[in-house]
C-alpha cells in the first residue's frame, strides 16, 4: 500500500484498480529504446506479470538511448540484464523473460494467456505477426514507433477497433529504414514510450480515452503533438485475422510437461536425458549426475547423436525456453520430448 499510495490516492484507481494491475499480465516484445522505458514504469506501476521477449545482447550504441543498461552489461543479453534490474526496482512483480526472436514458429506458444502485447520492436514483419496473434487472441496491441526525431502511437485490435494492417497496407516496403540504419534522437524513445506505457494502465484500469482508431504523431524538433483518425478496413481485417489463424494451426502441436514429483523421479533414471538450457555464465539452480548443460542454442547440434525416440526433459529458469525448445523438438520429428512446466522455480516450491 505504501508503494503504491499516490496511485491509490487517485479517485480513478483506488485499491481496485491496483489490483486490477497486480492480476494484469502484459507481454513487451522488444528490451531496447522503447522497451526499457515501458518496462520500468510498468514495474514501477505494480503491474502482476510481465513477459520480456528479445534475443539481442547489449550494445555499446544502446547506452545513449536504453537507460536501463550500463557499460558493465555490454555484452550480456538484454532479457538477462533487464530483467534483473526490474526485480531491483520492484520485487513483487513476475517476469517472464523469453530470449529469443519473436516469430511465427514460437508467437502463439509465448502470447497466449497475455492480456495486452506491446509492440516495443523496430521492424515491420515483427509488427504484422503481432497485429495477427493479437487479433486470433483478442487482445490490444499497444503499437509505437521512433524515427530520426518523431515518434508515433497508437492501440490496435482493442474492442473491434482499427488494426495496425488497416493504417499500414502489408505491401508497404518491409525493408524500411530502422532507427540502426537512420539514426533516433537518444530521448525520444523514452518520451514515446512513457507514452506507450501509460496507454496499457488506461486499458487495464479501464480509464479515459484510449488511443484507438487514432494515431498520435509526436515532432520532438517542434514540441508539436498532432492525432489523425485511423479508418478501420474490414478486409484488412480479415486478413490479418486469417494468417494469424494459419500460423496458429501450422504451429500448434501439444508439449507435454512433467510435474515436480516425476522431474525429481526421473533425475534417478539413467535412461533419460536431462537438459538445462540454462547459458554457460548462469549458476546451475540444481544440479545431478544425469543433467546436462546446453544452451538453446546448441539444443539441436546436441541431440544429432541420438535417436528422435530417446527421452528427453528439459528446463530452464521460468519454464518458456524449454517450452519453445520442446515444441521445437516436436517439430523436428522428436517423439518423447517433456519440459519442466513454469521452470526451476517449480521446484523450489514447498
Amino acid at each position: 500500500m505504501k508503494r503504491y499510495e499516490k496511485q491509490i490516492a487517485l479517485s480513478e484507481i483506488g485499491t481496485h484498480g491496483q489490483q486490477k494491475l497486480a492480476e494484469a499480465k502484459v507481454l513487451v516484445i522488444g528490451a531496447g529504446g522503447l522497451g526499457c522505458p515501458v518496462l520500468q514504469h510498468l514495474a514501477a506501476a505494480g503491474l502482476g506479470c510481465i513477459g520480456i521477449v528479445d534475443a539481442d545482447l547489449v550494445q555499446e550504441s544502446n547506452l545513449n538511448r536504453q537507460v536501463l543498461y550500463t557499460v558493465n552489461d555490454i555484452g550480456k543479453p538484454k532479457v538477462m540484464v533487464a530483467s534483473e534490474a526490474i526485480l531491483k526496482q520492484n520485487p513483487e512483480i513476475k517476469l517472464a523473460v523469453y530470449q529469443c526472436n519473436f516469430t511465427e514458429e514460437n508467437a502463439f506458444g509465448i502470447a497466449d494467456g497475455y492480456d495486452i502485447i506491446i509492440d516495443c520492436t523496430d521492424n515491420l514483419i515483427a509488427r504484422y505477426l503481432i497485429n495477427d496473434v493479437a487479433l486470433v487472441l483478442k487482445i490490444p496491441m499497444v503499437y509505437a514507433s521512433v524515427h530520426r526525431f518523431e515518434g508515433q502511437l497508437s492501440v490496435f485490435n482493442y474492442e473491434l477497433g482499427p488494426t495496425y494492417r488497416c493504417l499500414f497496407p502489408e505491401n508497404e516496403n518491409l525493408n524500411a529504414l530502422n532507427c540502426d540504419d537512420s539514426g533516433v534522437l537518444g530521448v525520444l524513445p523514452n518520451t514515446i514510450g512513457i507514452l506507450q506505457a501509460t496507454e496499457v494502465l488506461k486499458i487495464i484500469l479501464g480509464i479515459g480515452s484510449v488511443l484507438s482508431g487514432k494515431l498520435l504523431i509526436y515532432d520532438g524538433l517542434s514540441a508539436q503533438i498532432q492525432t489523425i483518425e485511423i479508418p478501420k478496413n474490414a478486409l484488412a481485417v480479415q486478413h490479418g485475422l486469417l494468417r494469424g489463424i494459419d500460423i496458429h494451426q501450422r504451429n500448434s502441436q501439444a508439449v507435454k510437461s512433467v510435474s515436480k514429483i516425476d522431474f525429481m523421479r526421473f533425475l534417478h533414471d539413467d535412461s533419460t536425458i536431462i537438459i538445462d538450457l540454462k547459458e554457460t555464465y548462469e549458476e546451475a539452480a540444481i544440479q545431478a549426475e544425469n543433467i546436462v548443460n546446453v544452451p538453446i542454442d546448441q539444443l539441436e547440434n546436441y541431440l544429432e547423436k541420438y535417436r528422435k525416440d530417446q527421452k528427453i526433459i528439459l528446463f530452464c529458469r521460468f519454464g518458456n525456453q524449454s517450452f519453445q525448445a520442446a515444441n521445437y523438438l516436436n517439430k523436428k520429428g522428436y517423439t518423447s520430448v517433456f519440459h519442466l512446466e513454469n521452470g526451476v522455480a517449480t521446484l523450489i516450491q514447498k
